[in-house]
């Protein structure tokens, strides 16, 4: 079932606020999560320094030309699709098509085909399951030793396979189709690390590896890296497109979840399913409660609630159905004070935005508590 069919409402992801730190394809990540509900925010962690302003990829190209490889191996469509524009804006294109029309030339998955072919040019092999480990198993049983493959990289490193083909024997040449920068504008990233700490965001969402290397790095340049790490390990799901992309994380000890299939399409459905499946959810005076990133479904209706609020709902649920004194709700507040008069002032605004004011009760003296319904009572009796 389609999930806006089961939410016509609101979207799976309404309530939940996703980071993107993608600088390539971010509008269409976006607009997906958006098209599902969710809050974006959008900090591309990365900038992809333009192709025919990149001295490295002119001259593989000019090297590629002069000396024939054996195999090309194109990793991606919009890298292949570039490589062949800026070659056509140094005056290369002619040549460089007429070269690799005569080697062995590998295509990494149905979109980089699709690129090879509008350039002209038939590839002689490309792996059904679009990995580049297929890829590498491919070239190996063929056998590389003296061979010399060109390799066209995509921004980020390939972890292992160039090795593995130079330590079977290859020569391999680096194709650099683009390459991956600090953000000219580093104010965005700033903010989403705040946020990230601060448990603003619900997911972080990484499309590269260098992507996620860029925005831990960043978090070290300002102390915050603990902090980010710590946040991602518990409140903040680390949502990662491939095993590859996951390897920043992974080497400082964070586990991600990505999906079966590395496109966009499939990491944007496992957030439709990790994030409400991560919401709690309590019967509270005759309602379903499910509590989000920054808003509530009370029997399935989205109720926004302002930060504040949700601070309060959140240290209310810590004990469903406990009074919880103005003292720790106060503690909870962002930036309150001293005032318990704040805590009036928030809860107050946080029932009128729950619209149904009966879920939570006022205990006169003491504080305040979720009206969870008596039968649920012995499910909480020990948190």
């Amino acid at each position: 079932m389609d999930d806006e069919q089961q939410h016509p409402e609101h979207g799976p992801l309404a309530g939940f606020t996703v980071g993107i730190t993608a600088a390539r394809r971010a509008e269409e990540l976006g607009a997906l999560l958006q098209r599902r509900g969710a809050v974006v925010l959008h900090a591309p962690a990365l900038r992809i320094v333009p192709l025919a302003d990149d001295g490295e990829l002119l001259a593989s190209t000019k090297e590629l030309i002069d000396q024939v490889p054996d195999v090309v191996v194109a990793t991606t469509a919009i890298g292949f699709r570039g490589w062949i524009e800026a070659a056509d804006g140094w005056g290369l294109g002619q040549p460089l098509l007429e070269r690799l029309r005569g080697v062995e030339l590998l295509a990494r998955g149905p979109k980089v085909k699709g690129a090879v072919r509008a350039a002209g040019l038939t590839e002689s092999w490309s792996p059904s399951s679009e990995s580049m480990a297929e890829v590498l198993d491919r070239l190996l049983e063929e056998g590389v030793d003296g061979r010399r493959i060109a390799v066209q990289l995509h921004g980020e490193p390939l972890p292992g396979f160039v090795e593995a083909l130079r330590v079977g024997g290859a020569e391999v040449v680096p194709v650099p189709v683009y390459r991956w920068m600090p953000p000219e504008d580093i104010g965005p990233v700033d903010r989403l690390l705040d946020a990230v700490v601060a448990r603003a965001v619900d997911a972080l969402t990484f499309t590269s590896a260098p992507a996620a290397a860029s925005t831990l790095s960043r978090a070290e340049e300002r102390g915050l890296l603990g902090e980010v790490l710590a946040a991602l390990g518990h409140d903040v799901l680390p949502a990662c497109v491939g095993p590859v992309t996951a390897l920043p994380l992974q080497a400082r000890g964070v586990d991600t979840v990505q999906p079966e299939r590395f496109r966009l399409g499939p990491l944007v459905q496992l957030l439709c399913q990790e994030l409400p499946a991560r919401a709690r959810a309590l019967p509270v005076a005759g309602y379903r409660v499910e509590i989000r990133g920054h808003a509530v479904l009370v029997d399935g209706e989205l109720k926004p609630v302002p930060p504040a609020g949700m601070s309060l709902l959140r240290a209310l649920t810590r004990r469903p159905g406990w009074v919880v004194a103005r003292a720790e709700l106060l503690r909870a507040l962002p930036g309150a004070g001293r005032d318990e008069h704040a805590v009036e002032t928030a809860m107050a605004r946080l029932r009128t935005a729950l619209g149904t004011p009966k879920l939570i009760q006022t205990v006169v003296k003491r504080g305040y508590r979720l009206a969870l319904d008596p039968a649920a009572d012995t499910k909480y009796a020990d948190d």
